[in-house]
């Protein structure tokens, strides 16, 4: 078998997800403040939060090289906190979160064939790892949700991390924290940028995929990159979603 790790990508890769982060979803995440209090509308809440953000940010990114993932939840709890509300702050921040995750989103589902494909790679010898650039104030919950937090060896959230994809720090925090030989991983993702530049930069195979959440202006996958188990090649891509043909393949490098 040439490779040993499967490192996943989350959303657009395993996950299809739409959500849209608009005018009425920080109003509906304004007034659950207002619950506590703390009387917001949603385009001013919306403003603090960015101040906010944009000040953690400028400290977190120092170098061109660092790409930082600030927690959501966290920064929410902080607007609490400025409006004189510290008691249960991180609670109320976390809640916060995902009363904006769930407001936004218009839907959240596996690709089909993802379990069966998860099982198979499994059984045929494959660790997987899922190594996604998300919030766990709703991320962990969507696993939960998607009955996925029990597929992986390990799940890394880029929140977790303060830094997100393509920066290195997170690929070797997998690997080093899990002694990985970056020679017999395969990251599989749906982002050229993100996912397979950064793997790539890691020093990781990848397979990337072209999907429906694939960034717009990236190129389709190229089909003589296809999977092929005598391909001699670090770099594959495929077209579409089909897990059932994808964990087929798989099995055959």
């Amino acid at each position: 078998m040439q490779y040993t790790d499967l490192i996943f990508d989350l959303y657009g890769t395993l996950v299809d997800i739409h959500t849209e982060e608009n005018e009425l979803t920080w109003e509906k995440t304004a007034l659950y403040f207002s619950y506590y209090g703390v009387h917001y509308t949603g385009s001013a809440l919306k403003t603090d939060y960015e101040s906010v953000i944009a000040s953690r940010e400028s400290v977190a990114g120092q170098g061109y090289e660092m790409y930082p993932d600030i927690p959501f939840h966290e920064v929410l709890a902080d607007l609490f906190r400025a409006k004189g509300i510290t008691a249960h702050a991180d609670a109320l921040g976390l809640n916060a979160a995902q009363v904006f995750r769930i407001a936004s989103t218009e839907y959240l589902r596996l690709y089909d064939g993802v379990t069966d494909a998860l099982s198979k790679l499994r059984k045929h010898g494959y660790r997987l790892w899922l190594l996604s650039n998300a919030q766990r104030a709703f991320t962990a919950y969507e696993l939960r949700a998607l009955t996925l937090e029990d597929q992986f060896d390990r799940i890394y959230l880029s929140s977790d991390y303060h830094c997100r994809k393509p920066d290195q720090r997170f690929f070797q925090a997998l690997l080093h924290e899990q002694k990985l030989d970056p020679a017999r991983c395969l990251m599989i993702g749906n982002d050229r940028e993100t996912d397979i530049a950064g793997a790539q930069a890691a020093g990781l195979a990848t397979l990337y995929m072209h999907t429906n959440l694939t960034p717009s202006q990236q190129a389709a996958a190229d089909p003589s990159l296809r999977l092929e188990p005598s391909a001699n090649r670090r770099h594959y891509e495929f077209e579409g979603y089909d897990w059932q043909h994808l964990a087929d393949a798989l099995c055959l490098l």
